[in-house]
């Protein structure tokens, strides 16, 4: 028996480490909730290559992202709270990263790592805000914040099969469901990448399974959809149960994209097998926030835009058999901002601009040299507009004391207005579920959460509008080229068919420029009876043909410096913004 003891606890050691740095995949998916994996209880849905993944790895037990994308993205790239960086929001040209922030890609591309990145990126199209000007040498990406949206490209609205994407800031027709376009691509990357002999950084972010949901693998899809899903087929016993009927055709198409991820995360887990890589790639899984609809959850309260557990609470498995032993769930707190340090440690890459991270490196729980910091803090806030507001949808997590205002994403008041600040407070070690709000029992843990709420507060900004200015994008750049702005980025407006917003651009060289107004594509583009394009205060009346399916200027005069451009187009409604508007330029300096 000592001798059966004694080669298990060998099996289970790491072997010796190798002097060579480990390559890293961070696969990161969109909208999937916790419950979304079998290893977490969900009956239904089949997602074995995950579950092994997380059995073979370490499981971190209460893991922190943002209830809603680009604020998570913004804190994973950076390793800062996404309120000290430029992306607070998910659209209204909020979800750009300031290029003056410097991302984890950027700091491994430094220290000789290959970068890539393939799927969603949703923090900046235009430069200098894109991947590839972000640190990433190799990019496979969709605008926006996901496909069928009105980032998409003309002729490619809504198509996760066969989607059209842009490689290297080049539109190219691809073949395939979009996830599995993502890591191929990322698969023959890896390849061309390891025979020139760097580590790589290969970054997998999915826009899956975010909806629309008119376009999903087709069999899986036909099998859950026969199964004519209802709310008794998953467990009830524990935590809040689904509250609602569910709509058995949408969880089907979920579960659909879903059991695709699940099949791709094999693929590329049987790649990094046969070539060798696996005892040394660092493989990292996780979602970016909650599930966006009703569905199974793990019991947790809450979806997609709740800082409630069922909005932020995410998996987080990593994998690397060289140098951790796998098979362990670690105890303890993490959060989105912890990743670039914690990766940034295990590569042995030292940024030399010396980043002041919010996050820390989960490295040494990971290894089991270190044990729960009780006194760790971590706060998760995020909800609409142009500047935080005090404690809206915002949670403080010490220990096992969690603090929040549930106020919900999209629906904030500014002081003094609206419903009145209800904080509630949870036992997370006692009542993972939240279902006992303990705020009147325990008034001074209320307070010293407060309070060091307030300091976080004050500390990222406070609201202070200096702070929160959003980035500008910039035309007539050497290596710009052509822009396209969409509405994702615009100003002043949202996305409805009859919004007008404006674009903040900062024109980079003086000259003469190529305007293209672009409809409303796939939908009929109403007659127009005037098209005005905005210049700062001037205004360019177009000259042309008003039926045609693009306007263009194609002399505008730009000075050098700030800019605001928008478009009126005046039909027998009223007046429309652009859909879309192309940026050529300048025309006389070109090579």
């Amino acid at each position: 028996m000592k001798q059966l003891a004694v080669l298990a606890w060998i099996l289970c050691m790491p072997v010796m480490a190798s002097n060579d740095p480990p390559n890293v995949v961070l696969f990161m998916t969109d909208d999937q909730g916790y419950g979304d994996l079998g290893i977490h209880g969900n009956p239904i849905l089949q997602t074995p290559n995950l579950d092994r993944l997380a059995a073979e790895g370490v499981r971190f037990s209460d893991f922190y992202v943002h209830p809603v994308c680009a604020p998570t993205r913004a804190s994973l790239m950076t390793g800062l709270w996404c309120q000290r960086t430029t992306a607070i929001d998910t659209y209204r040209g909020r979800a750009m990263l300031g290029p003056e922030e410097r991302t984890l890609a950027e700091m491994l591309r430094d220290g000789g790592y290959a970068t890539g990145i393939f799927g969603k990126w949703h923090l900046g199209d235009c430069h200098p805000m894109r991947a590839m000007d972000q640190g990433f040498e190799a990019t496979l990406v969709h605008r926006g914040g996901g496909i069928g949206q009105p980032s998409d490209p003309v002729g490619g609205e809504g198509r996760y099969t066969d989607p059209i994407l842009f490689r290297n800031g080049r539109r190219v027709e691809t073949k395939g469901y979009c996830t599995d376009v993502y890591v191929d691509e990322a698969i023959k990357w890896m390849k061309t990448v390891q025979q020139e002999g760097r580590p790589f950084f290969a970054y997998i972010p999915t826009n899956a399974p975010h909806g629309p949901y008119g376009d999903v693998p087709e069999e899986p899809y036909r099998r859950y959809r026969s199964l004519e899903l209802s709310n008794d087929d998953f467990p009830q016993e524990s935590g809040h149960p689904i509250s609602r009927p569910l709509a058995p055709d949408i969880t089907a198409r979920e579960y659909a994209m879903i059991e695709n991820i699940d099949t791709a995360m094999g693929r590329l887990l049987a790649e990094l097998d046969e070539s060798g890589l696996a005892r040394n790639t660092i493989v990292i899984f996780l979602h970016d926030n909650g599930p966006q609809h009703l569905r199974y959850n793990g019991g947790f309260r809450a979806n997609k835009g709740s800082v409630r557990e069922g909005g932020i609470r995410s998996p987080l498995f990593v994998r690397w058999p060289e140098g951790l032993v796998g098979g362990r769930i670690v105890t303890g707190v993490g959060a989105d901002v912890d990743l670039a340090p914690t990766i940034l440690e295990a590569c042995g890459v030292m940024d030399g601009n010396k980043t002041q991270f919010d996050g820390q490196s989960l490295l040494p729980l990971l290894k089991g040299d270190q044990t729960e910091d009780q006194e760790r803090t971590v706060v998760i806030q995020a909800h609409r507009g142009d500047v935080p507001i005090p404690w809206h949808n915002a949670m403080i997590r010490r220990g096992d004391w969690k603090l929040l205002n549930a106020s919900g994403f999209g629906r904030e008041f500014p002081p003094g207005e609206g419903p009145e600040l209800t904080l509630e407070l949870y036992d997370l070690a006692n009542d993972p579920f939240e279902e006992e709000d303990l705020a009147a029992r325990h008034p001074e843990v209320v307070q010293s959460l407060k309070k060091a709420y307030e300091g976080w507060f004050r500390s990222v900004g406070g609201e202070d509008p200096d702070q929160y200015a959003p980035p500008r994008i910039s035309i007539g750049h050497p290596e710009g080229g052509t822009c396209v702005l969409t509405r994702q980025d615009w100003r002043g407006a949202g996305w409805g068919d009859r919004a007008n917003g404006y674009w903040l651009l900062q024109v980079l060289r003086a000259g003469r420029y190529r305007v293209t107004i672009r409809p409303c594509t796939g939908k009929a583009w109403p007659p127009a009876d005037s098209v005005t394009l905005r210049v700062d205060e001037n205004r360019l009346s177009f000259e042309g043909d008003q039926a045609a399916s693009e306007w263009v200027f194609p002399f505008v005069e730009l000075k050098e410096g700030p800019l605001r451009l928008g478009a009126d187009v005046r039909d027998e409604q009223g007046l429309i913004g652009a859909y879309q508007m192309k940026i050529e330029g300048p025309l006389d300096q070109r090579k």
